[in-house]
């Protein structure tokens, strides 16, 4: 078997015990964008060594993802009440297109599946088959921002406070 081949195998395996045990107090935290903390890591690292993951597996799902936070969140998702809450404050309801609602609630459906996303996507298909130049076709730049921000925000949350 080549190593890639390997790492999928994990990768599938490890989805599939996290999402067995999504009651955990680590996935729910970072389900829900609350801030990860350093004893979460730990656990998440626990998880994923029971799911069968050996040493030089979790140090490849922390290299692949930027961070074992992160990699966790893009095989469990974020929750979608998370994800709407993170957009809640800036979409007040009363101020906004429906064009522009329907491009934020594609970025919920991305966080919601996905957990994490880089603002890089809002200019690649499915927001440029709505927009497309990407948000600045719906929003103003200073709109575009408070989004990307809001976005940095919510992947923040997948990696300990004060890890790099």
């Amino acid at each position: 078997m080549t190593p890639g081949t390997n790492f999928e195998r994990f990768r599938a395996k490890a989805e599939a015990y996290l999402r067995e045990h999504l009651e955990n107090l680590a996935l729910q935290r970072l389900r829900r964008n609350k801030q990860l903390t350093a004893s979460d890591l730990v656990e998440l690292e626990h998880m994923l060594a029971a799911s069968g993951g050996q040493p030089v597996d979790i140090a490849w799902a922390t290299e692949q993802g930027g961070s074992l936070g992160i990699f966790v969140r893009k095989l469990v998702g974020l929750d979608r009440d998370a994800a709407i809450e993170a957009f809640e404050n800036y979409l007040d309801g009363t101020k906004f297109s429906a064009d522009q609602v329907r491009f934020v609630n594609l970025i919920v459906d991305e966080l919601t599946k996905n957990g994490v996303m880089e603002p890089a996507r809002l200019f690649e298909s499915p927001y440029t088959d709505h927009a497309p130049t990407g948000p600045d076709y719906f929003f103003p730049d200073a709109d575009v921002e408070v989004i990307v921000d809001i976005l940095r925000h919510v992947n923040s949350h997948a990696v300990p406070s004060g890890a790099a």
